[in-house]
């Protein structure tokens, strides 16, 4: 979780910086920031083997602060900043409608340090009343704020993956355990994750226990025992370790991995067939075993075939399960391609032969390079003049490169009529168009609902990107009639984006369910904007897995010539 506290310290002291007008340096801090977070690698190992400047975007300058930070837990630069505007101004930022500017004003009006602090001010009126806010400022705030507080104490899906696979790694090295696995909601992936729960089977369970209690990742032991054991990591997420007997193990899985609905109906399953079902075995009417050693046993005995993790919601899953019509759920190894990702030409970290060479690490067939048009003074993003060149560029590049095709493309932004903000000749020259909202979030349901129908009805369209909006904890989803939406995107033959950024995971899994019962088809992106992001994917399929989808349903499980002749438009012009 270090990664996570080192880059928080960079944000912040990016958005400092912002505040002082400090030309150059917030940006830098802001992408050493994503760096940092979304290196799989722990910086403290990086630190420790003086590897920092292998990041993207870590300087020499910059690489010495993060030093600090790992030695001595604080950087003395932050503070010097902090004091001068001494707010917190990384959690305050996570509340739509807030940014420095915003926590800046509203310290300085009403000494607002903290998100109890602004929560205090909202609830009695006082926002409203700061120069240039107004009602309308204050209600949104505290909207936010309730938005904010609905993910406190979870973490984001991919950090938890990485804080339990860095745990993983140690556990199995250890020689002491026969089996091991992730359970609750990080195994049914779940979007955030409130604590980490491992299962294993071990011979000596009370030295299995004192080594993972000992491990260095751990910062306070809450409990232990040859049992269990509770411990909490360097940022504050709880992991509970439970060391089962082999014989129970599979009965456990399954038990605590929940959800606790879908359980109910299992063990309701189990009581209508004169069995009980626990986290230790299936037993019959005579207490004998029936099942518990694996989890395929436990739902064979029940009647039923294995349900994958992320189907365990009681949504329908147990029915499809005895019917045996349960879907044949997407794998990443089936992910060939990823249509989403950013480069140095516009917000992203690499360069266009970087970000190439890491989809091919990464088994990919081929990438689509989508950099952002140029909307916005604070994002950096291509005019008409660089697109056409980075085009040319692209073809060189897949003239002299073998193993991963490259393909050109761009995010558009969506305006507020539907229309896009990059010339219909341009597009004609890509081979896939992304268009995206990036602004006027707030438009009624019916206004942004005509939006999106509007862009979608563009034959230069081939993508809606992250469709909802929604970043997690920090901007709900905006109002439109989903159901329409999906409608005209099966009609037109639009894909809808399930987008892999940890804090997008947009579409969301409900809404992926809906999207493929009303006949649209998907595409996976990882939203990269550094070479490490292209990983993101895993959790990206994870997501579309919750929301019932087969290979079948997402784009770039097809091979680049027959994507490519899925095109609205038949192909680039």
């Amino acid at each position: 979780m270090k990664n996570r506290e080192v880059a928080r310290i960079l944000y912040e002291v990016a958005s400092l910086l912002e505040l002082e007008d400090v030309p150059f340096k917030p940006r830098a801090y802001q992408r050493a920031a994503r760096s940092v977070e979304a290196c799989s690698t722990p910086v403290e190992e990086l630190a420790e083997g003086d590897r920092l400047r292998e990041l993207p975007d870590v300087g020499k300058a910059i690489g010495e602060k993060i030093q600090e930070i790992v030695r001595t837990g604080s950087l003395r630069y932050h503070q010097e900043l902090k004091a001068k505007l001494p707010v917190d101004l990384f959690e305050l930022t996570r509340v739509q409608g807030v940014g420095a500017k915003t926590a800046k004003q509203l310290y300085e009006a009403l000494g607002v340090r903290n998100l109890l602090d602004l929560e205090r001010a909202a609830k009695e009126g006082r926002i409203r009343e700061v120069p240039g806010m107004g009602a309308k400022t204050e209600r949104r705030i505290l909207k936010g704020l309730a938005e904010a507080r609905g993910t406190d104490r979870r973490e984001l899906l991919w950090y938890a993956m990485t804080a339990m696979e860095l745990l993983r790694r140690a556990l199995e090295d250890s020689g002491l355990f026969a089996q091991l696995s992730a359970a609750g909601s990080l195994r049914r992936g779940v979007e955030t994750v409130g604590d980490l729960d491992l299962l294993g089977v071990s011979e000596r369970p009370e030295k299995a226990s004192r080594f993972f209690a000992c491990l260095p990742e751990v910062e306070e032991v809450l409990m232990q025992g040859p049992k269990r054991t509770s411990v909490k990591l360097a940022g504050g997420l709880q992991v509970d370790l439970r060391i089962v007997p082999a014989s129970s193990y599979g009965a456990a899985l399954q038990y605590f991995t929940g959800s606790k609905a879908h359980n109910i109906r299992l063990r309701e399953r189990a009581g209508a067939r004169g069995m009980k079902l626990n986290e230790y075995a299936l037993t019959d009417a005579e207490d004998r075993v029936v099942a518990g050693k694996d989890e395929e046993g436990v739902y064979r005995e029940l009647g039923l075939l294995w349900i994958p993790p992320e189907l365990r919601e009681d949504q329908g899953e147990i029915q499809a399960a005895e019917r045996h019509e349960l879907p044949q759920l997407v794998e990443r190894s089936e992910i060939v391609g990823d249509l989403h990702v950013h480069t140095d030409w516009s917000d992203g970290t690499a360069d266009l032969e970087s970000m190439t060479e890491a989809a091919r690490v990464e088994g990919l067939a081929y990438i689509a390079v989508t950099d952002h048009f140029r909307f916005s003074t604070t994002v950096g993003g291509v005019n008409t003049d660089e697109l056409l060149r980075q085009v040319d560029a692209i073809g060189e590049l897949n003239e002299s490169s073998a193993g991963v095709r490259v393909l050109a493309g761009i995010e558009a932004n969506i305006q507020r009529n539907g229309d896009l903000d990059v010339p219909a000749r341009v597009l004609r020259r890509l081979d896939i168009v992304i268009a995206s909202v990036h602004s006027h979030f707030r438009l009624s349901s019916a206004e942004m609902t005509r939006r999106l129908e509007r862009v979608m009805d563009n034959e230069l369209v081939d993508v809606l990107g992250h469709p909802t909006g929604r970043l997690i904890g920090e901007r709900p989803p905006y109002d439109a009639d989903w159901d329409e939406v999906f409608y005209r995107a099966a009609k037109t033959g639009t894909a809808l984006e399930v987008n892999a950024n940890p804090q997008r995971l947009d579409l969301g899994a409900p809404l992926v369910r809906r999207a493929l019962e009303a006949g649209a088809r998907l595409m996976l992106g990882s939203d990269a904007h550094a070479t490490d992001h292209i990983r993101f994917l895993e959790i990206g399929v994870r997501t579309a897995r919750r929301g019932w989808a087969e290979a079948k349903h997402v784009l770039n499980t097809l091979p680049v010539d027959a994507l490519l002749a899925t095109r609205k438009r038949g192909g680039r012009e």
